[in-house]
């Protein structure tokens, strides 16, 4: 019989971006026997954002500190006082475009930032290190087949290429210090307080605001959508009963082309704000394509149902419409996260350590 890990102080990097703060947020509100701390270390880049934890800033049992997860001291620090036993890893440089642009900030991120967590771990090995990584290390599949665990690394931006070398980072940390390591690698997320950048919040806003809705190529590329909650259920499950030095694939097992998933955000938007279909569908706007874009990504989550009895809690369809509707009333937030207010608000309220 497996033994369940006991998680009693929980430092996550990265608390206020997207997956990680809806994790914090599951974590402090749904999940009835966690009685510890959990530590939220974030640097505060652009799309982290402490609106995302305000549900939960004034429970007891969370402590936030603006931090850089390269600041072994820090880290180091604040596992000690607060006698951190287990840290999940969400902090992470994540859009693709970005990448292409300029990958250097990815690989300081994303690699040097997990080296340096992995370091303080090597001197505190009781830690328990969760990273949780991303479909796009496997690289791209055709019209059939799915990732698997075994499925070879095959990263095709400078994001999925820093991402491969953090996963192999923390496996062979795992394999050469005896440290307790586990990843996870998921699937396209959405849902509530997504960065307005990635294309759901950005197809729900421009069709909100009669913008262009843009495409890349001609739209036939494929994702795998995990909504955010049933993602953060998995992570819990993970963190209490993951076998150390494993792998577990996280999917949502709903694969959409992008134009389709574009044409239902807009018969949704169009039926909740009272719109003509066919005047959203004319936004539509067809952009040169990607460099390196991949073609079909699809995740086998056999594993982790089988071992974990987890499985996703919203159908696509019922999870972007909570989607859009939570955009609907929330444009304060989305104005907030795309001025320059929070970034200097931060700024006056927070000093960098």
């Amino acid at each position: 019989m497996r033994t369940v890990r006991n998680v009693h102080n929980l430092l996550v990097t990265g608390g206020a971006g997207f997956i990680g703060s809806a994790f914090i947020r599951y974590l402090l509100k749904e999940v009835g026997e966690f009685f510890g701390r959990c530590i939220n270390l974030d640097v505060l880049t652009y799309a982290g954002n402490l609106a995302n934890v305000k549900d939960v800033e004034s429970d007891p049992r969370y402590v936030f500190q603006q931090g850089n997860i390269c600041d072994e001291l820090l880290v180091e620090q604040l596992i000690t006082d607060y006698e951190v036993d287990v840290i999940i890893h969400f902090a992470a440089e994540s859009h693709v475009d970005r990448s292409i642009l300029g990958p250097q900030a990815f690989l300081e991120t994303n690699v040097m930032g997990t080296f340096h967590l992995l370091e303080v771990v090597r001197r505190h090995p009781h830690v328990h290190f969760h990273h949780v990584s991303t479909d796009e290390v496997y690289g791209c599949l055709g019209e059939r087949g799915l990732f698997t665990e075994e499925t070879p690394y095959s990263p095709n931006s400078p994001y999925s290429a820093s991402k491969a070398a953090s996963d192999h980072l923390v496996r062979a940390y795992g394999k050469t210090y005896g440290l307790s390591t586990c990843i996870s690698n998921c699937s396209n997320n959405y849902g509530p307080y997504h960065f307005p950048e990635k294309l759901i919040p950005l197809i729900i806003l421009n069709c909100f605001h009669n913008k262009p809705l843009p495409v890349y190529g001609t739209g036939s590329n494929i994702r795998d959508w995990l909504y955010v909650e049933d993602h953060a259920t998995a992570l819990w499950l993970l963190l209490q009963r993951g076998r150390s030095s494993e792998t577990y694939n996280i999917g949502g097992g709903a694969e959409w082309r992008n134009i389709d998933l574009i044409r239902e955000v807009i018969h949704i938007v169009a039926e909740e704000k009272g719109l003509a279909v066919s005047g959203l569908e004319q936004l539509i706007t067809f952009v040169k394509d990607r460099p390196g874009h991949d073609y079909r990504y699809a995740i086998d989550s056999s594993k982790i149902k089988q071992e974990m009895g987890w499985h996703p809690h919203h159908s696509f369809h019922e999870g972007l419409r909570a989607t859009i509707a939570w955009y609907a009333a929330n444009e304060v937030w989305v104005e907030a996260v795309t001025s320059g207010a929070y970034r200097q608000w931060v700024e006056t309220n927070y000093t960098r350590r």
